[in-house]
């Protein structure tokens, strides 16, 4: 029962600090900051889907800046080009009628016939999809720093892509995404009007992928991806198909960075090709070891807490230092996250809180009463069931 508990509070605990933070932020006339904290919260998002590929499947991966770059890119690209050439051929006026392609005029009152972001977000999740297997397939056969050096090389290969293509802006970037209605007046966008609303759809998508991959990592996928984390010769040897496992889970992983690249874009109305360098991947990277690798919700607080530290500039020009320096000591005083020695902390204060004379008779009886399984797992702090 308290097992069940512990895994349920979480998520009934992330709604609660949701509201509270914003609220705290109205009360203090500072809800300009849930801005930092809504990209913090998308940055966290690919760090997640890092937790699952590094802490349960054992693979390291120098890549998912890229992935984030290649999501916010393809729908910065789709949904800022202008088509307005082809806009009297048929196929066009078809895909307009099916919501793909949207005409609005431009800043000169002509008329831009440019992708919808909703098809722009299907082909952005199309084109991770495909370029995942295709890197995937041939570097999850490489284990230990082999594969991390293959990642790295394809996260060049792409921020260099990405500063060398006109389509691209080059090192400019891309700005002037417009704004991404979802369901039922619910936009992605950066204005000021919208901004709690955005923090909260930030949010909201964040507890979405919770849940999803806590009954992911808690399925026979979870225990398959566990097994082959702790012993890939035993795991293969037991019928479970290591090789297909990884892949899947690799290419989710990308998925979810390039989930996270597409609401981010619409987001800030832009993107850059520094989302795709080499310090993007690797700061993921150290996210999720100083969340504790294999703990969903400690990557995801420690990923949303520094990140939105870092963008508010709080550290200034130290602020790789810094998080350095944090991610050192957390991984020497802490390598399975700050969550869990927290958590350890606070149940041994409450089994130490003061009791009536009472009870302490009636938990007394009732060790004696009770009968012992051999097979009961003991706590290590009383030993009992």
């Amino acid at each position: 029962m308290m097992n069940r508990l512990r895994q349920i509070l979480p998520f009934v605990l992330f709604p609660l600090v949701v509201v509270c933070a914003q609220g705290i932020m109205r009360a203090t006339h500072t809800e300009f900051c849930l801005t930092q904290l809504t990209m913090a919260v998308y940055y966290a998002i690919v760090v997640m889907g890092l937790c699952l590929l590094m802490g349960y499947a054992g693979q390291v991966s120098l890549g998912h800046g890229a992935f984030f770059a290649i999501g916010g890119y393809t729908s910065a690209v789709l949904t800022t080009h202008n088509l307005a050439v082809f806009k009297d051929a048929a196929w066009a006026a078809w895909l307009q009628r099916a919501h793909v392609l949207a005409a609005k005029p431009d800043l000169y009152g002509n008329t831009a016939m440019t992708v919808s972001p909703w098809a722009a977000f299907l082909a952005a999740m199309l084109v991770t999809f495909l370029i995942a297997l295709l890197i995937g397939y041939p570097a999850l056969r490489l284990r230990g720093h082999y594969l991390a050096m293959a990642t790295l090389g394809f996260g060049l290969i792409v921020s260099k892509m990405l500063l060398g293509s006109a389509i691209t802006g080059s090192a400019d970037g891309i700005n002037g995404v417009p704004e991404w209605e979802l369901v039922a007046g619910l936009t992605v966008t950066g204005k000021s009007a919208a901004r709690v609303q955005n923090y909260y759809i930030a949010c909201g998508l964040a507890f979405l992928l919770l849940l999803f991959l806590r009954n992911l990592v808690h399925s026979r996928v979870g225990r398959a991806l566990q097994a082959i984390h702790d012993r890939e010769t035993a795991a293969n040897a037991m019928g479970i198909n290591t090789a297909a496992s990884k892949l899947k889970v690799f290419v989710l992983s990308a998925l979810l960075a390039s989930i996270a690249g597409v609401f981010f874009t619409h987001y800030t109305g832009g993107i850059g090709p520094s989302e795709a360098g080499v310090l993007k991947s690797t700061r993921y990277v150290a996210l999720a070891a100083a969340g504790g690798m294999a703990n969903l919700w400690g990557v995801t607080v420690m990923s949303i807490a520094l990140n939105y530290l870092s963008l508010r500039g709080w550290f200034g020009s130290y602020d790789n230092a810094v998080f350095g320096a944090i991610l050192i000591l957390i991984i020497a005083l802490a390598p399975e996250g700050p969550l869990k020695p927290l958590g350890l902390w606070l149940r041994r204060l409450l089994d130490l809180r003061p009791t009536s004379p009472a009870s302490r008779i009636t938990h007394h009886e009732s060790r004696i009463t009770s009968p012992a399984s051999p097979n009961a797992e003991r706590s290590p702090d009383h030993g009992t069931p």
